[in-house]
């Protein structure tokens, strides 16, 4: 059939070239050109757009994720001791521990931002460790700073009289927020 055709042979070859061509730049030099065109525009509208680091949905959210952290621990410090103690001695008569001693305010554990508070307790170790362990969950009484273990005994030399002591020091935000 091509062999009937009046047409020399290289012009058959340069159309066909030239349609080659033209289906791969519709294929796919036209969709390299309008990439780096999109590219050349977008990159246009941001140097326009100025800061797009600055993301204040993101912010908030972040924000009110450090505010609920804050919350775990933060009270009112008017109420601060009485709230401590009322809710730590419920705690306590349930796991049979005896809060046996509340020091008064110590202005070296009193920060403008923080206050420790510390408790003194008796129980059994196994008592002593689920109490500890209600503690930790327990919110609004503040975040668990040092615990101590301590095992007393008392002058006579009696080995029947040994009492296990436990100190907890309660962490408070006094920041409002």
């Amino acid at each position: 059939m091509l062999k009937d055709l009046p047409i020399k042979k290289e012009y058959l070859l340069i159309g066909g070239i030239v349609v080659l061509l033209l289906i791969s730049y519709q294929l796919s030099f036209k969709k390299a050109v309008q990439a780096w065109q999109m590219h050349r525009q977008l990159t246009n509208q941001l140097t326009k757009a100025g800061n797009l680091d600055y993301q204040p949905d993101y912010l908030e959210r972040k924000g009110r994720n450090l505010d609920k952290i804050l919350d775990l621990y933060k009270a009112d410090t008017s109420l601060l001791r009485s709230n401590i103690i009322s809710t730590v001695t419920v705690l306590a008569q349930k796991q049979n521990v005896r809060l046996i001693e509340v020091p008064a305010r110590d202005a070296f554990y009193h920060t403008g931002k923080f206050m420790i508070q510390k408790l003194n307790f008796e129980g059994s170790y196994v008592d002593l460790s689920k109490f500890l362990d209600q503690l930790h969950t327990q919110e609004a009484i503040g975040m668990i700073r040092s615990v101590d273990f301590k095992l007393i005994t008392p002058g006579s030399g009696v080995e029947n009289d040994k009492r296990l002591t436990l100190q907890v020091y309660l962490e408070l935000s006094t920041t409002r927020g």
